[in-house]
């Protein structure tokens, strides 16, 4: 085989998914069944405060008890046993195909940290008093990113990185409204390869948005560019590499040109893996940037979430940061949560953010420290390239924008040449990874590049990582020239066989909840 002989490392997994078919818990209620009673109220505490019920509105008081599902423990322990034997993840597997969501290894102390009852157990709503400590990580946590970003002040408050370009879009509007131009500048330029959010969330805000093609490079092209500039352009959000992988080296020029239009220059750095102590926002022009630290920083996604899209502001702009904002006071030492921003753009997240999230990320960086930063930016393009190299060896396989070759942390393929030669394409592939205990992620929607897949190697992944995961794109691929009856079956091994898209793509068929549910089906997929 192909694989064995250019990567001896390679070794073909015995992988079969363990696999349930686990009912939904509802399914499994059985009235009366209680995993827990809980204890009435003391006859004092009714004396002191009242029976706790009288006290809310007659209007707001159920008639009849929620239909929630009825277990005991051992079952429900059982239940989400079984379906957690049905995930994947990092712990798992080499999770290096979800492109552009930097997947690396989460230090398990950091988990540790986050999960202890000195985390756990606060409440947002406690006096300063008594939260000093993760209030002084907070404040040294944005003192790191004055370094890493070059930029002067920071919120932690936005829970993804979507919402981080929502705060920059806020901001943006707040400061061309303290000016008297919010009415005028009514458009925000993008490019076609920065994240679908950076379009999306200026949208929301009610902004016009202008988004910039590729030249033949890849690059966004400057002479739409200079086109679309006017007195009318409020800012632009950029991603810069942008999700081809693709580092736009003249990013200096685009925020020049913009500032002479009195636009801002908003950063969307969600993923910084390969640029940390190496190239900032600052030294490229940027008024704001924003940083994942559930990406880049090393805090777990967890699901989708949650999430820290960290933004970091020009000294400028700090008037118009979301409330509230860490502070220390120099007389005493104390930390303290200011709310004293009159120009301010408002909240953008309940209290003040998604702080275990920040406590991982400053965990980490702390166990780096500045060059170790740098060494993993380094090990990350360094593994990115030697992925890149192999795999354009793999039949059927091409580079994105093949006329611009260097790629920083991540790089978008295409395996439009074997479909056209085999009739598999993307799909089928992620289809038949599955059966390998693995997967990747194609690309956003639409395909602008045909039959994608985006492939992101942290510096969390060695070498025989690398050489594993090469070595099952290149079975994939020799099957899909050779045995088309197996990538036609696939996935085997997985918790699923294939999937049935209709129910997916017709809104009258789904079930999100359980209530819907029933509503709709008698059981399983069995319509009413």
């Amino acid at each position: 085989m192909k694989g064995e002989e250019n990567h001896m490392t390679f070794r073909k997994r015995a992988f079969h998914h363990m696999r349930w078919n686990e009912p939904i818990i509802y399914q499994l209620s059985t009235p009366g069944h209680r995993g827990l009673l809980v204890p009435e109220a003391e006859e004092e505490i009714e004396q002191a405060v009242g029976d706790g019920l009288s006290s809310i509105p007659l209007g707001m008081r159920r008639s009849d008890p929620p239909y929630l599902p009825e277990l005991g423990q051992p079952q429900v322990v059982r239940h989400f046993d079984r379906l957690s034997q049905e995930n994947l993840g990092a712990d798992f597997n080499i999770d290096i195909g979800q492109g552009t969501c930097t997947m690396k290894h989460n230090p398990k102390i950091n988990e540790v940290l986050a999960g202890s009852p000195k985390m756990t157990d606060l409440h947002p709503c406690q006096d300063h008093s008594t939260v000093q400590g993760i209030l002084e990580i907070l404040y040294r946590t944005e003192e790191i990113f004055r370094e890493i970003s070059g930029l002067d002040h920071c919120t932690i408050q936005p829970g993804g990185g979507t919402h981080g370009a929502l705060a920059m879009a806020t901001m943006v509007r707040a400061w061309h409204r303290d000016r008297g131009e919010d009415e005028r500048r009514d458009e925000i330029i993008t490019t076609l390869f920065s994240h679908p959010s950076d379009a999306a969330v200026p949208k929301v805000k009610g902004y016009k948005v202008i988004i910039l093609p590729p030249d033949e490079e890849g690059l966004p092209d400057m002479e739409a560019y200079r086109s679309a500039l006017s007195e009318r352009t409020a800012a632009i959000f950029f991603t810069n590499p942008e999700d081809t992988g693709i580092f736009n080296s003249r990013i200096a020029e685009f925020t020049e040109l913009a500032r002479k239009y009195g636009a801002l220059c908003c950063y969307d750095q969600a993923n910084a893996n390969g640029l940390l102590g190496i190239a900032r926002a600052r030294e490229a022009g940027f008024d704001m940037s924003f940083f994942n630290l559930h990406k880049t920083f090393s805090s777990p996604h967890g699901c989708g979430g949650p999430a820290t899209g960290l933004l970091m502001v020009d000294r400028v702009l700090e008037p118009y940061l979301p409330v509230p904002v860490v502070r220390r006071d120099e007389r005493g030492g104390r930390y303290y949560l200011d709310f004293n921003l009159p120009k301010s753009c408002g909240k953008v997240k309940a209290f003040y953010g998604v702080i275990p999230v920040v406590l991982r990320a400053y965990a980490w960086i702390m166990s780096l420290g500045a060059e170790g930063l740098e060494e993993a930016s380094r090990i990350a393009v360094l593994n990115n390239n030697y992925f890149m190299k192999k795999m354009l060896e793999v039949r059927g396989c091409s580079i994105s924008f093949p006329r611009h070759p260097a790629r920083i942390e991540q790089v978008r393929y295409s395996w439009e040449q074997m479909k056209r030669e085999t009739g598999f394409g993307t799909a089928d592939v992620q289809r038949r990874i599955a059966d390998f205990g693995t997967h990747y992620w194609s690309s956003h929607e639409p395909w602008v590049i045909p039959e994608p897949f985006t492939i992101e190697p942290s510096e969390s992944y060695s070498k025989e990582d690398l050489d594993e995961y090469l070595g099952i794109m290149e079975q994939i691929s020799r099957e899909c020239y050779e045995e088309p009856e197996t990538i036609r079956r696939a996935p085997e091994s997985s918790t699923i066989h294939l999937i049935d898209h209709e129910y997916l793509d017709d809104p009258d068929r789904w079930a999100i909840t359980w209530r819907q549910y029933t509503k709709k089906y008698r059981g399983y997929f069995e319509r009413r």
